[in-house]
């Protein structure tokens, strides 16, 4: 190689490099077809990236958003009794010893800080009579107080009130889901006939009349679920001023382990207060997540392979294309560098294709939803996850992706080139 003369002879280092990237610029227009399989291969690999991430995003939203709203809100308080039998929604276990429910919230909200709201639930048992469905869940909220807080339709981003209107807080009123109304044939004005059971252990019968239909997307209450008003159910469950459960809201959600701290020091060790993040459903979400970052390493894997399949093919095209470069003259390092820029140039142009049609995706998905029960059968009644899920668009996942096609198509075009690139000229335009 000694007789060669470098194109970098005479010239200045800056020079010389900025001639490479030219001649790089003008190899990759000569050659559509070729271009465009390289672009597009780049491209499909960082959209599928951004996509996958997105949907993950979005399937652990849906649950944190499910848990918050009806499981726990981001900080729950019930008694120590409470906890020991939750799985049986005991009411007879006051919060706080059953102190007023309503003197308790507003001093949390006023004392706390970083609390937005305070809420009293109640939730209980009953069996269903005259009815094809025999089991139901009374639901008592402070509603009105709760539509300021919350959205539980968490798909429509609405009250989940479809027809008719929500309980009044002193009527014998209740308004049921529309998968419940489906199933018993039920209908506004018709009287659900119950049984429960108090806090003092003694059987309550009531007929509520159904005013409204609510669909909150979240099979569970849509099938299960009679939603009254917490001053009722309270009456009705012989509570007195106290309440089963306390739902705390903050700010952020962020704040929920200060917030936490803050009321076990409020009120001592007969309560048991948990975040968000103690719900089984989250902590199994965290763990699996492990396993969801595996997959989707696998998959960025079999695209980091597609890349590299397609570059190497385009380069072992071009040993003709290597040999004429080196008899002209011009070093290994050169012939190097100009497919290394080459592929800078292809993967900066395929990631930015491939981070645009991702970003549109999962812009108009975070805002139209999947039809997540069409996806698994609707088999979702027993995990906290509406039947729809938003993807989540990020700028740092599209990010992610844009670096991704970048540095994978750069770098596995080294080792090619490389090995091209030490072939002797002669050989090279022999094949």
């Amino acid at each position: 190689m000694k007789d060669k003369v470098s194109i970098t002879a005479g010239g200045g280092f800056v020079a010389a490099k900025f001639t490479l990237i030219k001649i790089a610029y003008r190899n990759i227009w000569r050659n559509m077809r070729r271009t465009v399989l390289c672009i597009v291969a780049v491209g499909i690999a960082v959209f599928f990236a951004i996509f996958m991430q997105s949907m993950m995003d979005g399937m652990v939203q849906s649950i944190e958003d499910v848990v918050q709203v009806f499981d726990t809100g981001h900080v729950s308080v019930v008694s120590a009794e409470y906890e020991a039998e939750k799985e049986y929604f005991p009411v007879q276990y006051p919060v706080a010893n059953g102190r007023s429910a309503e003197e308790l919230a507003s001093l949390i909200e006023t004392s706390v800080p970083g609390v937005k709201a305070a809420m009293p639930r109640i939730t209980a048992y009953a069996t269903l009579q005259d009815s094809t469905v025999k089991h139901a869940l009374l639901w008592g909220l402070d509603i009105e107080k709760e539509l300021t807080v919350n959205t539980f339709n968490l798909s429509k981003r609405s009250s989940g009130l479809v027809e008719g209107r929500f309980p009044n807080a002193e009527g014998n009123e209740c308004i049921i889901g529309a998968g419940m109304a489906k199933k018993a044939g039920l209908k506004i004005g018709d009287r659900i006939p119950l049984k429960t059971v108090s806090a003092q252990f003694s059987d309550k019968i009531w007929s509520p009349v159904i005013v409204g239909l609510f669909n909150f997307d979240y099979r569970k209450y849509d099938e299960e679920a009679i939603l009254v008003s917490f001053e009722r159910l309270q009456r009705l469950l012989v509570l007195g001023e106290g309440s089963q459960q306390l739902f705390v809201y903050a700010d952020d959600e962020r704040q929920s382990g200060a917030i936490a701290a803050e009321l076990r020091a409020m009120l001592g060790k007969n309560d048991v207060i948990r975040e968000w993040r103690d719900n089984y459903f989250v902590a199994i979400m965290q763990q699996s997540m492990i396993l969801y970052v595996i997959i989707y390493l696998v998959f960025q894997i079999v695209a980091s392979f597609l890349i590299v399949n397609t570059v190497v093919m385009v380069i072992h095209e071009r040993i003709k294309e290597i040999g004429m470069m080196g008899s002209l003259g011009m070093t290994r390092r050169e012939i190097v560098a100009v497919f290394f820029f080459e592929a800078i140039f292809l993967s900066i142009i395929g990631s930015l294709a491939g981070c645009v049609a991702g970003g549109v995706s999962t812009l108009i998905g975070s805002f139209f939803p999947f039809d997540f029960n069409a996806m698994t059968g609707g088999g979702l009644k027993d995990y906290p996850m509406t039947g729809t899920i938003f993807l989540v668009f990020s700028p740092a996942v599209i990010l992610q992706g844009f670096l991704f096609g970048v540095i994978i198509a750069s770098i596995c075009t080294l080792i090619p080139s490389l090995k091209s690139a030490f072939v002797e000229p002669v050989e090279a335009l022999r094949n």
